[in-house]
């Protein structure tokens, strides 16, 4: 089964390479691109696009990265919140153990 789903992914990946291979083939017309007061250097239209949909994918990964690493720290910090709550529980139980 793990060799099925490898050689799946591989080609996966492969007919993804052929699609922007192909696109990139087609969509060679040259534009730059205009920010305000900076303008760019010429390039392939589909040079633009697939570096913004890389950038997009890699500001994805960093924004899920956060989120993971902030559920992190509040996951350790609930549980040692939980840790000090049953020991006080313990304590708790016990002295009124001895009490009675």
């Amino acid at each position: 089964m793990a060799g099925l789903q490898k050689i799946l992914i591989t080609v996966l990946v492969l007919v993804l390479i052929l699609l922007a291979l192909v696109f990139s083939l087609n969509n060679q017309m040259a534009v730059s691109l205009n920010f305000l007061l900076f303008e760019t250097q010429p390039h392939g239209v589909a040079v633009w696009i697939i570096m913004s949909f890389v950038i997009g994918a890699l500001v994805g990964v960093l924004i899920t990265l956060l989120a993971t690493f902030r559920t992190s720290v509040s996951r350790r910090t609930l549980k040692k919140r939980l840790e000090r709550a049953e020991h006080a529980l313990e304590k708790s139980r016990a002295q009124n153990d001895r009490v009675i």
